[in-house]
């Protein structure tokens, strides 16, 4: 009987991979690494949004509470300025966000509650545009309209990049309060 080298190598071959695909062990870590990828992007993502949450909620408050001296007039009435209002709303920021360059703010007094502008003041290229941005806090009975904007930079780009609305891979976070001040200094 004459048998040749290929003869005698692929019953062996044949046994050393029907063995190895008999064998089960690691078959839980190679499972977890094929699934392990999406399974933290998700989660990452599912962070991201509630820390978009959180963050928005922060803003809404500190929005709520800074204006109050505007409605009021406790700000007319020590002649706030656009930096005094900046750090009023700064303070309620509770140090989970920065007062840098990210953080704008628009103050106006209005002609009525249908004038109230709450558009994002983004261009055709996704940049922050504060054409037209200022402090106006009216007197008593105006209408003033606050709105602030802050640039969040999204931690994970590629599961949050359908929540970015502007360029660089960050979220523009935006809260506004539209109210009539009291009738301050009678």
């Amino acid at each position: 009987m004459f048998y040749t080298g290929l003869g005698i190598i692929t019953p062996r071959i044949m046994r050393t991979w029907q063995a190895y695909a008999k064998d089960r062990r690691g078959l839980a870590a190679v499972e977890f690494a094929m699934v392990a990828a999406p399974f933290f992007l998700l989660i990452f993502g599912l962070l991201e949004i509630c820390v978009l949450f959180v963050v928005s909620t922060i803003m809404e408050h500190a929005v709520a509470e800074a204006s109050r001296q505007i409605r009021t007039g406790q700000a007319q009435e020590n002649g706030f300025n656009e930096q005094n209002f900046r750090t009023s709303v700064c303070d309620r920021f509770m140090g989970i966000l920065d007062c840098d360059a990210k953080l704008h703010i628009d103050v106006k007094a209005l002609n009525g509650f249908s004038a109230a502008n709450i558009d994002m003041p983004l261009d055709e290229d996704g940049e922050f545009d504060a054409d037209g941005f200022g402090y106006d806090p009216g007197g008593p009975n105006d209408i003033v309209a606050v709105r602030i904007f802050y640039e969040w930079s999204l931690m994970t780009p590629v599961m949050s990049a359908p929540l970015a609305n502007m360029a660089g891979s960050k979220f523009l976070v935006q809260a506004n309060a539209v109210f009539r001040n009291e009738p301050f200094g009678d």
